[in-house]
């Protein structure tokens, strides 16, 4: 049983993890509220941007003049996965999550005989995935230097993966990041990238209402490029916002454990305080009656 200086010191350390977790969860609070209207100031314009390109990808389709970017290699053998994480750990489930689904991704590719590579961004992912997957590696984005994801980030990156692409080191590419819903709802999302995949936009028949100068195969080359960097910049800041959130609700749960063990130690120190109160007047007491 521990002596009640044991017990003492160490609800004084608890004490003191309770001011730290309550304080990176204020943190974590202001941080979320920027970030999440970032990320969701952002989504109005990548999704009419990629409703856009989605329209003049219909009308050109895949074959022909379709600009490399759209239509491909003709292959999917190579995969390259993204996988974009923190910088930064204590923010519960949130780097697990999005290495549990690359992960996932990754070893179906390779039970379907695959060529697999790793392109990671954000340390924290490298770390949970290097046992498993380290050999697939072949990169890495260091962000910890930069205190404000901007889209030059997005751009560096962008260029990278389109540079590689041109190169022939992969077919198909593959973002994995969490899109924010609430500050206690992230959910792990796949998304490819290149070549460039889009969903029919709903008013995808309004493009027959436009003439195009130059020509949708110009205009197409010029802006793909443009629509990886939007993707990219779109995927950093939802992850930027799902980062606070996970963070302050991971904070919020350790103050409030903390709390609660607080409360059993103080309640453990009580009664051993009491137990050795009483073991003294026993003892004072025996003493007084044998005299």
């Amino acid at each position: 049983m521990p002596s009640l200086k044991d017990l003492k010191i160490r609800i004084e350390s608890v004490k003191n993890t309770r001011k730290i977790t309550k304080a990176m969860q204020m943190v974590a609070a202001a941080k979320l509220r920027r970030a999440q209207d970032a990320a969701e100031a952002a989504r109005p314009y990548a999704e009419r941007f990629n409703a856009v390109l989605g329209g003049l990808a219909a009308s050109v389709g895949t074959s022909g003049d379709a600009p490399k970017l759209l239509a491909g290699t003709g292959s999917d053998q190579v995969q390259l996965l993204v996988v974009m994480t923190a910088e930064r750990g204590l923010c519960g489930g949130f780097n697990s999550s999005i290495a549990k689904l690359a992960r996932s991704k990754a070893e179906e590719l390779i039970a379907q005989g695959k060529t697999v590579k790793i392109l990671t961004v954000g340390k924290k992912g490298r770390e949970q995935m290097k046992r498993d997957l380290g050999d697939y590696f072949i990169g890495h984005v260091d962000l910890s230097e930069v205190k404000n994801v901007g889209y030059v980030n997005a751009q560096d990156l962008a260029r990278d993966l389109l540079s590689r692409f041109d190169a022939g080191e992969f077919d198909v590419a593959t973002i994995f990041y969490n899109r924010f819903q609430s500050v206690i709802s992230q959910v792990p999302t796949e998304q490819q990238i290149i070549p460039a995949s889009f969903e029919a936009a709903e008013d995808a028949g309004e493009s027959t209402l436009y003439d195009y100068e130059p020509d949708e195969e110009a205009i197409l080359a010029d802006l793909l490029p443009r629509g990886v960097a939007t993707q990219i910049f779109s995927a950093l800041l939802e992850n930027g916002a799902s980062e606070q959130g996970a963070r302050m609700s991971a904070m919020d749960n350790a103050t409030r454990n903390a709390g609660e063990m607080i409360d059993k130690l103080t309640i453990e120190y009580n009664r051993s305080r009491q137990a050795v109160i009483t073991s003294e007047l026993i003892e004072i007491i025996s003493g007084a009656e044998a005299l």
